[in-house]
């Protein structure tokens, strides 16, 4: 493994970052009172999506997240689970069992395309080791909140069983529907609690982002508190933009984090924003403040 790190810290030299920026990352970590490879307190689980890291190859970023002392990607289809294991990296939210993000469990039209890819990807997740595999509502079409609620508990009911029976969890994400998904179902997390309560399985949760839920309803914190039975993962970003979780946008999150960080809670925490500088090393430094702001 220390030749591989050393081959892909190769890589990141020809590609822009190098060295240097490892080096820059690991005093960064140090001057936060860690340990030579970023060492965190160990509260919060952290994960990074791997969508908004798009300049980086997998092994690239699988050597990055662990120098800055966590190991964990979100949003990685089977076809690259075999990176991570090389890189001793938890997929910390599976994909690729979903048609789209707007053909969703909310409409009973794609239910039989939706069980027939689910079924063997929930087989596919729990032969890999993990456990969180996502899902969407999709767009409601003219559709009231009532008849998604039954046409999501209609299509689910028929797959949570063998999501129970491989002991993998269904996790289904909020979006915001005012700004970056127009029409989606799930855009608050009233809909989802009530999707939760009438499905009653403890194999399928939802997956609160942060950002969505800011632009749809804010109230965060309490949210959180009073309903995380229900939430099984969360999702970071700056709002508005969709950038950096600093000081540049509205959210203060070290109180959010240390929100997630007193309940009993033992899932992920993964920033999903999508940094603004450049090039590679200034990307990377965006990601460490990230994960620093959220090590509470």
């Amino acid at each position: 493994m220390r030749n591989g790190r050393r081959s892909v810290l190769k890589g990141l030299a020809l590609s822009g970052v190098g060295l240097t920026a490892a080096s820059a990352l690991s005093m960064q970590a140090r001057a936060h009172g860690n340990a030579e490879h970023g060492t965190l307190k160990g509260n919060i689980k952290h994960a990074v999506a791997r969508w908004t890291f798009p300049d980086f190859s997998l092994d690239e970023l699988c050597v990055a997240i662990k120098d800055m002392g966590f190991a964990a990607i979100d949003l990685v289809g089977p076809d690259e689970w075999h990176i991570l294991k090389k890189h001793g990296v938890d997929c910390s939210m599976c994909n690729g069992a979903e048609l789209n993000l707007e053909d969703g469990w909310c409409d009973d039209r794609f239910h039989e395309a939706l069980i027939e890819r689910y079924i063997p990807h929930i087989e596919k997740v729990a032969k890999a080791g993990y456990t969180n595999l996502i899902c969407f509502s999709g767009n409601k079409r003219g559709m009231d909140n009532e008849t998604g609620l039954k046409n999501a508990v209609k299509g689910l009911s028929q797959i949570l069983p063998h999501a129970e029976k491989h002991g993998v969890v269904l996790q289904m994400e909020l979006f915001n529907s005012k700004v970056n998904h127009p029409d989606y179902m799930a855009d608050n997390s009233a809909w989802g609690i009530e999707l939760c309560r009438r499905l009653e399985s403890p194999n399928f949760k939802l997956l609160y982002d942060i950002y969505h839920m800011q632009i749809s309803e804010g109230d965060i914190i309490r949210t959180i508190r009073d309903n995380h039975q229900y939430f099984g993962h969360y999702h970071t970003a700056g709002v508005p933009g969709r950038h950096e979780i600093d000081d540049s946008q509205e959210l203060y999150y070290p109180a959010i984090a240390k929100a997630i960080r007193d309940l009993p809670f033992d899932g992920y925490l993964a920033q999903e924003f999508v940094p603004t500088p450049d090039n590679k090393a200034g990307k990377l430094n965006s990601l460490n403040q990230a994960i620093r702001i959220c090590d509470v």
